[in-house]
């Protein structure tokens, strides 16, 4: 997922960028639904805006820092990052990062931090910039299972979200945040839920384009989970 062309690099004033994010596999599995959402979605243009998928290591510090790399890369005015939770049920855009590292099982490069800031003076929390409840009343129309989440957990999707809008303080025409993703079928074990690659393919595509039209979001009660 590499950007080739200078076009892709420095933006364009024709079509300008859409930076999707998405982890590699983490946890002993073989395969990370986001990432292969990255995958799919890369190249895309939604809204006159090219997506730009990217994968990110699933390893504290070190994803932060890819992130920020392609954002100077991508120069993107939309950042969306997506990130796998495994047992939930629906597409979550997340509501809120919170600034605290607890990790319950190692990063791929076996860091395991307790109790630690993602950024040591920053402030507790940041909202996301998204319009998520508009995001999950289109998904929810086009027949896709999607709610609002109020936690990211603190893992490293929640450390790349409190990255990303910690990042977007300095960069006040760019908007973004987080969306988890369920297992795909192939990870499900036992009565764990689960939704095809097509479908949150399909979902995120639409997450893109109502991030892109609407920048304030429906006030509506319901909707939300976790």
């Amino acid at each position: 997922m590499a950007q080739t062309r200078k076009s892709r690099k420095r933006g364009s004033a024709e079509t300008r960028n859409v930076l999707l994010t998405g982890f590699e596999p983490f946890g002993g599995e073989a395969i990370n639904p986001s990432g292969e959402i990255a995958r799919q979605l890369h190249g895309a243009v939604i809204g006159g805006h090219r997506v730009c998928g990217a994968l990110l290591p699933c390893v504290f510090g070190a994803a932060i820092a890819e992130l920020k790399r392609q954002m100077r890369v991508t120069k993107p005015a939309l950042v969306i990052c997506v990130g796998q939770a495994g047992g939930r049920a629906e597409i979550t855009p997340e509501r809120v990062a919170i600034n605290v590292d607890d990790a319950r099982i190692p990063d791929n490069a076996g860091r395991q931090p307790v109790d630690r800031p993602v950024v040591r003076g920053g402030p507790a929390a940041y909202w996301s910039a998204l319009p998520i409840k508009a995001m999950v009343a289109e998904m929810r129309r086009q027949g896709i299972p999607a709610a609002v989440s109020q936690t990211a957990g603190t893992f490293v999707c929640n450390h790349v979200f409190y990255g990303l809008m910690h990042e977007l303080r300095r960069q006040k025409k760019v908007r973004g945040g987080f969306i988890h993703v369920p297992f795909l079928p192939e990870q499900a074990r036992a009565g764990q839920p689960s939704l095809t690659l097509e479908t949150m393919t399909a979902a995120i595509g639409a997450a893109v384009a109502v991030a892109l039209k609407i920048r304030r979001d429906t006030r509506s009660a319901g909707g939300a989970t976790h």
